[in-house]
This record gives C-alpha cells, sequence and structure tokens, in this order.
C-alpha cells in the first residue's frame, strides 16, 4: 500500500497540471479578446480580476519551474481523461466524494 504521503504528492501534481491546462485555456481566452481582465468585480461573465489574473501568472511560472513545460501538455484528450480520472480515484482514496476536480 502507499504512504498517505506518497498519495498526497501525486494528488498534489494531479492538481497542478489540471489548473495549468485550465490555466492556459484562460490565458488564450484573453488572447483572443473572449475573455477581459477588470479591476473590480463587475459579476459579468468572461471576466478575470487583474490582480487575480496577476497572481495566476505567477503560480503559473512556479509550475513551469517546477515541472518543466514538457510535462505540462497539451495534452491529447485520452491524456486529459487520465489525468483527470486520476486526480478523482485519488481523491476519493484520501475521503473525498467521486468526480471532485476542483482544483
Amino acid at each position: 500500500m502507499r504512504s498517505i504521503g506518497s498519495i498526497g504528492g501525486a494528488e498534489q501534481e494531479l492538481v497542478d497540471k489540471v489548473w495549468y491546462n485550465r490555466h492556459q485555456i484562460r490565458k488564450q481566452k484573453i488572447s483572443d479578446h473572449t475573455m477581459w481582465l477588470v479591476e473590480e468585480d463587475t459579476k459579468l461573465p468572461n471576466t478575470t480580476l487583474k490582480h487575480i489574473w496577476e497572481g495566476a501568472l505567477r503560480a503559473a511560472a512556479k509550475t513551469e519551474e517546477t515541472y518543466g513545460l514538457e510535462n505540462l501538455g497539451p495534452y491529447s484528450d485520452f491524456e486529459w481523461g487520465m489525468l483527470n480520472g486520476k486526480l478523482s480515484a485519488l481523491r476519493w482514496v484520501m475521503g473525498e466524494d467521486w468526480d471532485a476536480l476542483d482544483t
């Protein structure tokens, strides 16, 4: 059986990779002008607070440093399914409900 520490470490890596992929999608939407950066919360769809985005950029840089760009996608549909399936399974082992895929 694997230790709680090794399960937790694997879970964190999957969380980081899933988050990073979602971050890249948001980055592309901002670049394509289908999502906008705003200074204050407007409750409008397709907006992200500028100060939150700046923090996300720093987190993305740290993720790239930790795993290397070559290990952060892009993923095929199969690989994306495997990442999310593994994350769901590890969280279930740790006591979460199935399909707890928030990052």
